[in-house]
């Protein structure tokens, strides 16, 4: 059966700006009386790779430093006083605040980015240890935490990758049964961070880690953990649950107007909040129609019937993506529909 080993890299200092990595690794090894060989992974935490590139923001402007590496916000969604976004980061994975982060950060106050290409900097210390060790193959993942969808918590994944095959496809084969494989292809470099994590911890300064037993994962150079990404059509969670409809109606998420319109809040919310919105949105497209909210009745009136037919739509619609539903009246009479509103 395979073993499998991980080890703590302890003892390294407080990372500075212009800091060599590959010494302060190889020093740490030795000082765990551990010899790097052929065949092991090195888990390096982002958080010392991006203290040595110096990227750092000023903590006061961390709203700035989100925006400056953001691609495009996925959700958002108010906690407490405060908009907390899910976005597709720069840096190529889709996190909370595009990574930016103001923890373990040596006391100082300040936010730290991640690396903007997380590869070339996997690839970058490979290389070196490479050099610094005269091995022939060795495996670098650069790691960061996460949550995932429909899962509680967090978890450490492969944020950069070099030397490694990040997927072990394993389509085309056989499970044990012998039955075919359609869909199985493991994630190794998101399971080597995670095992990694294991012994690094949160709270512990302990920011590395050396995985033997995993010489089968080991490539050349290998795709990077870009690899691991999916987006365009293979992406199924292209927006949350609420900004799905909003963007469906013309309000993208993490610009101005939704931010008018207002954010939803994690937790439960009051029907008036939630209707309050789902107005506003539905309005959007539909500048000449009249809604008037009383309760949980809504009046809507128009100048024509199609507006009057569009101007429904679009508010069912928001409704939905608000947790609530419109009772219809089956005969509409005049320019004047009267909805009775309630939780779906």
């Amino acid at each position: 059966m395979p073993t499998l080993s991980i080890v703590p890299l302890t003892g390294i200092p407080e990372v500075r700006a212009g800091d060599e990595l590959v010494g302060l690794l190889l020093d740490a090894a030795a000082a765990a009386d551990l010899t790097l060989v052929d065949g092991d992974v090195l888990v390096v935490s982002s958080k010392i790779v991006s203290k040595s590139l110096g990227l750092w923001a000023d903590s006061t402007v961390k709203g700035a430093a989100v925006v400056s590496q953001t691609v495009r916000v996925v959700a958002e969604r108010m906690t407490g006083d405060k908009v907390t976004q899910i976005v597709r980061s720069t840096a190529g994975p889709i996190m909370a605040a595009a990574g930016v982060d103001a923890s373990n950060t040596g006391g100082r106050d300040a936010v730290l980015l991640l690396p903007a290409d997380p590869d070339a900097e996997a690839e970058h210390l490979r290389v070196a240890l490479l050099a610094a060790t005269g091995l022939r193959r060795l495996g670098v993942v650069v790691s960061d935490t996460a949550g995932r969808p429909w899962r509680f918590g967090q978890t450490d994944f492969a944020l950069g990758a070099a030397g490694i095959e990040v997927v072990d496809d394993l389509r085309g084969g056989v499970d044990a049964d012998g039955r075919p494989l359609s869909v199985t292809a493991r994630a190794v470099g998101d399971e080597l961070a995670a095992a990694a994590d294991l012994v690094k911890g949160k709270a512990d300064a302990i920011p590395a880690a050396v995985v033997r037993g995993t010489e089968w994962a080991l490539a050349d150079r290998g795709p990077g953990a870009r690899a691991l990404i999916r987006a365009g059509r293979e992406d199924w969670f292209d927006y949350g649950r609420a900004e799905a409809v909003r963007a469906a109606l013309g309000i993208e998420p993490g610009e101005g107007i939704a931010e008018q319109i207002g954010i939803p809040t994690v937790g439960t919310e009051d029907v008036a909040s939630r209707l309050g919105r789902a107005v506003a949105v539905a309005l959007v497209g539909a500048p000449d129609v009249g809604i008037d909210v009383g309760g949980s009745v809504v009046t809507v009136s128009s100048p024509s019937s199609y507006q009057l037919g569009v101007a429904v739509a679009r508010l069912e619609v928001a409704l939905w993506g608000e947790g609530l539903t419109a009772e219809v009246p089956d005969d509409v009479a005049g320019l004047d529909l009267r909805l009775e509103i309630r939780d779906r």
